[in-house]
């Protein structure tokens, strides 16, 4: 259905006159007025009530009657405007002078007609000059209440705002601005922003800001500024040239945005991806190198064994024993700090895995470090590898012992904390509130500068001379810690000693007893069961095999799991099947599930030189019962087989 075009009344004229056939003239005159012209007349008959419908509502136009009200029109006018009516007045004369239209426009009134000119083109020009008027008044309305708006954003604004004039004076900032550097308003203006130089800004940013800036265009970049309290912060300027009408530059705005929370979060991602590329770096080569740790180890401890006592040889085959051990903890502590090292999980006493470790410690430390422990009262357990407790431990100790050249003194202690909101906040990480228990090494050492303080906990980060430190000591710390949900912060004043605090979740359960893993000393127990060995690596194959003989044990080999399957076939009195866990063909773990209905009463030992998540993932192995990392010794191994062919049948049943 076709819609009829809006013809209402766009605007509303009041007649003030006291004649009823003024009324009746105009209203027809505007009757015939186009629709965008189209008006509603109302008609007040005298002056108070013309002010009573002024009162009540908004007329675009007022037509007045030089004779309405009986008094002059000029004090008619003023009695309007005083009241507070700001409306345009057109006056309607009849016979008037010169004299009397001139004091009458002074009053304010905006034109005026000759009664004998009332007609509809004169009316109609009336109309358009007010709607013309009364709309120039709603925009220098609007104006201002843009102006009060935009006044309201800039100072409510998260970014500090700044303006200068032409030559950098500041005539205004923000209260952003004095909330970020410290300095209010009035110790701002009539400065040039200088005063906020902190001195860690290049001076040429400075000259090209001003270059770019006085050219007109905007420039944008990242520098250090100073506060009042003299902490440094970082800002992202975005400065803009101000013109006037003509295009001239008058002013400068600046808008900034602290960046001091952003960096620093960058600065912690920085760090995460750090730690995990070097994780992918050690996954990726500790499988081969593990397995030539491995080799060496095996064929040393056969070279050992063979070598007349008090011999030369039996002194070199030693050294490089030694080397291997020292390169498997350098693999262990790339594992750690990536977080990718296997554990085993155990709810323990903090205080008493430490008490174990504290004779090997003080041995660490030398005898001229005074070493001392503290343990803590009703502490809590923690679910941690005591293996990875005591790689914590040693690794503090180190780092204090070399910080301590001249000999000083080493306090371990122990406590429980319990970390609230008010502690969390005051940390730039995410902390879980909750009950902890708290590791510190103190010691009065030569401190960490400044400068290095922040990277404490970078691999391969260190201050110590070439060939002296790898840089994996804190890194392994704080791999450790973080893998087990904790967290570790350092503090140091040189000169004095540093403080590094581990905070440790507690947990709830039973404490296990904690298992101190060294390599075994005396020669692995004999037996004489039969043994499937699966390795596909054949250097480490035929030395863990020619081993095993010497313990008494039958051994038969295979290279992978499918050659294993037909070993297994022919070989029904295997006993034991020590495989490698990722093979080609086969893994380990579906080589053992295929075997299982071929020898129901087999067990299982699985060895591997891939991190720990990557074995875990294989969920075939139980780290306490039925698994070995590489590099392990011949010892190490002889033991291990043992310990499984001597569990009961439910501890070594496979998945």
């Amino acid at each position: 259905m076709e819609q009829k075009p809006d013809t209402a009344p766009s605007s509303r004229v009041l007649l003030v006159s006291g004649r009823e056939e003024d009324f009746f003239q105009i209203q027809e005159i505007l009757g015939r007025n186009p629709a965008p012209l189209k008006a509603r007349l109302d008609h007040a008959r005298s002056l108070p009530e013309a002010k009573l419908m002024l009162g009540q509502f908004a007329f675009d136009l007022v037509l007045f009657d030089y004779e309405a009200g009986g008094a002059p029109a000029v004090d008619l006018l003023s009695s309007f405007f005083d009241a507070g009516f700001v409306v345009p007045f057109v006056f309607l004369t009849e016979d008037a002078d010169e004299r009397v239209i001139s004091e009458i426009i002074r009053a304010g009134a905006w034109d005026y007609l000759d009664k004998a000119q009332v007609n509809t083109a004169n009316l109609t020009r009336a109309l358009r000059g007010t709607l013309t008027l009364r709309a120039l008044q709603r925009g220098q309305r609007n104006a201002e209440e843009q102006v009060r708006r935009l006044s309201q954003a800039v100072e409510q604004s998260a970014d500090s705002v700044m303006i200068t004039d032409r030559e950098g004076v500041i005539e205004y900032v923000n209260h952003a601005f004095e909330e970020l550097s410290g300095y209010s308003r009035a110790e701002a203006v009539g400065k040039v922003p200088r005063f906020l130089n902190s001195g860690e800004t290049d001076p040429a940013v400075f000259r090209d800001l001003w270059k770019t800036i006085v050219s007109g265009a905007r420039y944008r970049g990242v520098m250090v500024n100073r506060k009042r309290s003299g902490e440094t912060y970082q800002i992202e300027q975005s400065i803009s040239p101000v013109r006037d009408a003509h295009g001239a530059i008058t002013h400068f705005i600046a808008n900034g945005r602290d960046l001091t929370e952003h960096r620093k979060l960058e600065a912690q991602l920085l760090q995460v991806q750090k730690l995990d590329a070097i994780g992918c770096l050690a996954g990726g080569v500790a499988h081969d190198f593990n397995n030539l740790l491995t080799i060496i180890t095996s064929y040393a401890e056969l070279a050992l064994d063979e070598a007349p006592a008090g011999s030369l040889l039996k002194t070199r085959v030693k050294e490089v024993l030694a080397a291997t051990q020292r390169a498997t903890d350098l693999t262990g502590q790339l594992l750690a700090f990536s977080r990718k090292q296997p554990q085993s999980l155990r709810v323990l006493d903090l205080n008493r895995v430490v008490a174990s470790i504290a004779s090997t410690l003080q041995r660490l430390v030398g005898e001229d470090v005074e070493f001392s422990f503290r343990p803590g009262a009703e502490m809590g357990s923690v679910r941690m590898d005591p293996v990875q407790i005591e790689q914590i431990l040693m690794n503090l100790a180190a780092n204090a012992r070399d910080a301590m050249p001249q000999g000083g003194k080493l306090l371990l202690q122990t406590q429980a904390v319990h970390l609230d909101d008010s502690y969390v906040g005051t940390k730039q990480a995410v902390i879980p509130t909750g009950d902890y228990v708290l590791l510190s090494a103190l010691d009065t050492g030569c401190g960490i500068p400044p400068k290095d303080l922040p990277h404490i906990f970078e691999p391969f980060y260190t201050t110590k001379p070439a060939g002296q430190g790898t840089g994996l000591g804190l890194a392994t710390v704080y791999g450790i810690v973080k893998q087990n949900n904790g967290f570790v912060w350092a503090y140091s004043e040189a000169g004095i000693g540093t403080v590094l605090k581990v905070y440790l979740p507690c947990t709830r359960g039973k404490r296990d007893e904690p298992v101190h893993r060294e390599v075994p000393a005396k020669a692995a127990p004999h037996g004489s069961e039969m043994v499937l060995l699966v390795e596909d690596e054949a250097a480490i194959r035929n030395a863990a095999a020619d081993y095993l003989r010497l313990c008494g044990y039958k051994v038969v080999t295979a290279s992978n799991g499918r050659d294993a399957l037909g070993v297994a076939k022919s070989h029904p009195e295997i006993c034991i099947i020590v495989t490698d866990v990722v093979m080609p063909q086969m893994s380990g773990g579906q080589l053992v599930q295929e075997v299982k209905p071929l020898l129901p009463r087999s067990r299982a030992l699985f060895v591997s030189g891939y991190p720990g998540k990557t074995v875990e993932e294989h969920r075939v192995v139980q780290l306490d019962s039925n698994f070995l990392q590489k590099p392990f010794s011949l010892k190490q191994l002889g033991h291990k087989v043992r310990e499984v062919l001597d569990q009961p049948a439910e501890m070594s049943a496979t998945t």
